[in-house]
């Protein structure tokens, strides 16, 4: 697998990618608070860029029928580069830039990310045989948390000594890289079906999900995952530490960065066990979802901030344990001419509730308290954890035919 030219570059084209993401995110979110001192209008950059992937996820399929997905995610790539270029002359040329044009170029980023999302996942069992699927999951997803968990740390620093405006010269590279890398992969064409209307074009996801009973049960899954998954975010971490541990600022750089370990841990966990975590796929599913309940349980009685740490770093190995399974039985249960599909559908379904969900819990975690909305999450994946046990018998590793 790792000697695989065409998946050896799509994680390392991702990865430039994802690296650019997190400092171009760093850069712009701080430039916002400069420019407006509102946390609000902070907070809404985020809100910005899931809103226009949830947005591409529902318009993907009509671009994913109708071109090579290689060169689709290449140009997709691209795309960022020239926006970003954009942005990066407007800032530093140091024009009154009105704050419609900033976030309809961060919103250009988020679209063209939400359609480069599916398409990469997508690729995976294109360039990575049925039996390694397991491995590259485990792998693409571990790289991925590794750069997550190190950017963090690592954009705090070069914007310190850097600044915003020189930080997005970096990601300008990063993103090229990125692109010329993805330039070399393998053609793989979306589909050579007669294509249906556009509006059927859409909905063909959709209808893929709601056919296929395992992808039903999945959907509903990613709906409760993308509500309960909104109380990790940094702000609401933030507001625990000051509330519930009333600790110092630096227990909350510590917690994330416990969780993403816990990420990590739980892919290279997975790599390790693979034939295992194959053999006994919905076992390792359910196991993943019931821990990851029990984590965020304690976490939200939790007032020992060394306690919290251990409990953050269980709910990512566990989070991840369950996910990686629950990715590789998506990936086998249709064709991949309808997986580019199902990965809309299912990408569009969980940025927008994300995006929604986001809100409502920054609002209760402000209007009552931190801990109330962990106490929420944690019944969440509680009725995850439930739903995998009464339809255990829908989650296997398909065995469908690749066309």
């Amino acid at each position: 697998m790792f000697q695989n030219k065409n998946f050896a570059l799509l994680v390392s084209g991702q990865s430039l990618a994802n690296m650019g993401d997190i400092l171009y995110i760093t850069s712009i979110i701080n430039m916002m608070y400069q420019w407006t001192g509102s946390s609000f209008s902070t907070a809404f950059v985020p809100f910005t860029i899931t809103s226009a992937m949830f947005l591409s996820s529902l318009l993907s399929p009509l671009a994913m029928n109708r071109w090579n997905l290689k060169w689709l995610l290449t140009f997709s790539q691209v795309g960022k580069t020239i926006i970003i270029i954009l942005l990066t002359l407007l800032v530093t040329e140091m024009v009154a830039v009105p704050y419609l044009i900033v976030f309809m170029l961060i919103a250009g980023i988020g679209f063209l990310d939400g359609c480069a999302n599916p398409i990469s996942q997508t690729l995976i069992p294109h360039y990575v045989s049925s039996e390694q699927l397991v491995k590259a999951n485990g792998f693409f997803d571990t790289i991925t948390q590794i750069i997550q968990a190190g950017m963090w740390f690592i954009s705090s620093m070069l914007l310190i000594s850097m600044g915003s405006n020189n930080l997005l010269w970096i990601v300008i590279g990063l993103f090229f890289l990125s692109s010329c890398l993805l330039s070399f992969l393998n053609n793989i064409q979306g589909s050579n079906e007669k294509l249906p209307s556009p509006l059927a074009e859409m909905k063909e996801g959709w209808n893929i999900l709601y056919r296929t009973p395992i992808l039903r049960k999945m959907a509903y899954i990613e709906g409760l995952d993308s509500i309960a998954a909104t109380v990790w975010l940094a702000a609401i971490l933030y507001v625990y530490v000051n509330e519930r541990l009333q600790a110092d600022h630096q227990w909350w750089g510590w917690i994330n960065g416990a969780y993403f370990l816990g990420l990590i841990l739980g892919s290279l966990y997975c790599m390790k066990y693979a034939n295992l975590v194959e053999n006994k796929i919905r076992k390792v599913f359910l196991l993943g979802s019931i821990a990851a309940f029990f984590s965020t349980f304690l976490f939200a009685l939790n007032t020992i901030p060394i306690l919290a740490l251990i409990l953050a770093f269980s709910f990512g190995a566990s989070i991840q344990i369950k996910g990686i399974p629950q990715n590789t039985m998506i990936q086998t249960s249709v064709s991949l001419t309808q997986l580019s599909k199902v990965y809309a559908a299912l990408g569009a379904l969980g940025t927008g509730i994300f995006a929604i969900s986001a809100l409502l819990m920054g609002w209760l975690a402000e209007t009552f308290n931190a801990q109330l909305v962990f106490l929420i999450s944690a019944t969440l994946m509680a009725v995850i954890s439930v739903l995998i046990k009464v339809n255990q018998q829908v989650f296997v590793k398909g065995n469908v035919k690749q066309t």
